[in-house]
């Protein structure tokens, strides 16, 4: 390490709080206030209303409406020899206002019928495309390779009154599919930022398996970028995802009820988390990350309308966390059940973050969250590795844990968080929060209480 004034003084901090206590924080209980509106429990798509009543697809399961499938286009309109379909063979202008969304369901419907199929979206082209849902299961092998730029209507007003403004392009029971190309996927969200209703999600993955994202640009979607609900085996590499800074709710990455995801070297900036995990969520494996300005990377919120919350064996390491509200979360509303541990937070270098290490189970979106004794049971949390500069707005470590389930198991060690601007060391602040720490960290955290609570010994914590 280099002998820069910055080490000096980090020096001088280390020796001044390991011979005295940090004082003892009293809790509060702080209710939030967020324009955000609360999100709901996810729904699968549906079909439009001209098709869903006829007898025999009735019954199928469904949220958001889409245009009738085109028919199948004859041969003359794909390379039948290398299997690659491109939409302009089938109608599509590509000049950013046509209407190109007939061309691209009859473009699915024909590659979802041939093994090792490739949809190719070239280079050079806009394309308009309006809320699709495109259905599998299709052959293995699919491709889906994005080189020029998709977009939607642009705006709500410009968006079909038939069609539901909750989501654009959704992906729905597809198995071995990659999206790809080094094209751009733009969500021109900026007219529906500062409305009150709830906008339509990017990109969605629904009941789909062994997908791959990979190499591509997405910006300034409604609201979610990349969602995937009910899914397994997910891998998401080398993503940029951009939006501005105060753009609500425009996580980069959500997943719910969904394993075996592998999110690697990405870059994503936004106005909400980089990263969300939602409950049913387990083997998770996220590195290499750059992250903000954005919320941080967070599990959570979890149990929401005193819902049950299970997310398990979840890793975050080897990333960057800048100029962010918060560094690595974990969210849960009062009311709820359930469990979230198995927990790793290591080799994370935070840049003026704000909250660099968050538990906050008093979650709350509005102004009248009563207090309730049920919570999530956090438990099983690593953070290791973990340094750089916070913003002394908020102390860098903040474990505020359930009134009557208290967090159990967290462990620090290598913590060194040093204040990103003057000589304000903050205290770290706990409640109800019972860990060890296996290094001496900075600032020292004195707050932790040891062992294990009593009720651990007197409750079967069966919760997952």
């Amino acid at each position: 390490m280099e002998n820069s004034p910055t080490s000096l003084f980090a020096f001088a901090v280390f020796f001044f709080f390991i011979c005295t206590q940090a004082r003892w924080n009293h809790h509060a209980k702080h209710k939030r206030t967020c324009t955000h509106e609360i999100p709901s429990i996810s729904e699968p798509p549906s079909l439009p209303p001209e098709i869903a009543n006829q007898p025999d697809v009735a019954n199928q399961p469904g949220s958001a409406s889409q245009p009738e499938p085109g028919n199948p286009p004859d041969d003359r309109n794909f390379n039948s020899s290398s299997g690659i379909f491109e939409e302009r063979k089938f109608g599509a202008v590509g000049d950013g206002t046509t209407d190109d969304t007939e061309a691209y369901r009859m473009a699915w419907d024909a590659a979802c019928q041939t093994n090792s199929a490739i949809i190719h979206i070239p280079s050079g082209f806009k394309f308009m495309i309006q809320p699709t849902i495109f259905t599998g299961p299709c052959h293995v092998g699919l491709v889906f390779r994005v080189e020029g730029i998709l977009m939607p209507p642009d705006g709500p007003d410009s968006w079909p009154q038939k069609y539901s403004k909750r989501q654009w392009l959704v992906f729905y029971k597809v198995n071995e599919m990659s999206l790809q190309g080094g094209g751009v996927i733009d969500g021109r969200g900026q007219k529906w930022w500062d409305l009150p209703c709830k906008p339509q999600k990017a990109v969605r993955f629904f009941m789909s398996s062994n997908l791959t994202v990979q190499a591509l640009r997405i910006k300034n979607s409604p609201q979610f970028h990349f969602r995937f609900d009910g899914c397994r085996n997910v891998h998401l590499e080398s993503i940029h995802i951009t939006a501005p800074a105060l753009s609500p709710n425009t996580d980069g990455i959500h997943i719910e009820n969904t394993n075996g995801v592998g999110i690697y070297n990405s870059v994503i900036s936004n106005g909400d988390d980089c990263v969300s995990i939602g409950s049913g969520c387990y083997d998770v494996d996220i590195r290499n990350i750059t992250c903000g300005p954005s919320h941080g990377i967070s599990i959570g919120s979890l149990g929401n309308h005193n819902s049950r919350a299970c997310v398990s064996n979840i890793t975050v390491k080897d990333s960057l966390i800048r100029v962010s509200n918060n560094g690595v979360r974990i969210k849960t509303w009062q009311g709820g059940s359930g469990a979230a541990s198995g927990i790793i937070f290591s080799n994370i270098h935070m840049d003026n973050v704000r909250n660099p290490i968050i538990i906050d189970q008093f979650y709350c979106l509005s102004k009248d969250c009563s207090n309730q004794t049920s919570a999530v049971f956090v438990s099983d949390i690593i953070y290791e590795n973990i340094k750089g500069t916070y913003d002394v707005r908020s102390p860098p470590m903040h474990f505020a844990c359930s009134d009557s389930i208290p967090c159990t198991n967290l462990t620090l060690s290598d913590v060194e968080l040093l204040p990103a601007q003057g000589y304000l060391v903050l205290d770290p602040y706990c409640w109800n929060a019972y860990g060890e720490l296996q290094t001496l960290t900075i600032p020292p955290v004195s707050c932790l209480m040891e062992g294990a609570p009593r009720f651990l010994l007197d409750n079967d914590m069966g919760y997952c």
